[in-house]
């Protein structure tokens, strides 16, 4: 997966969590427990797309750093 679908599918992720503690801080009775287990799974999504993401930004500053020095060997 591409670093700019991850990027999306990370801010749609956020955009669900803040929506689901908005909807929380109003709800009341039994939908309190509903919608705190949705959080609970969307906190749970955002975090493995953000790792997702930063493991990606990882490797490509690793794959850079390492491409030039295959380089230099070769002269």
């Amino acid at each position: 997966m591409s670093i700019r679908a991850l990027a999306r599918d990370l801010y749609r992720a956020q955009q669900r969590v803040d929506q689901f503690r908005r909807e929380l801080a109003e709800a009341s009775g039994e939908g309190e427990a509903v919608l705190a287990a949705s959080l609970r799974e969307a906190e749970r999504e955002l975090r493995m797309l953000r790792g997702m993401l930063d493991g990606e930004k990882a490797s490509g500053e690793f794959r850079l750093r390492h491409q030039t020095m295959g380089k230099l060997r070769g002269r």
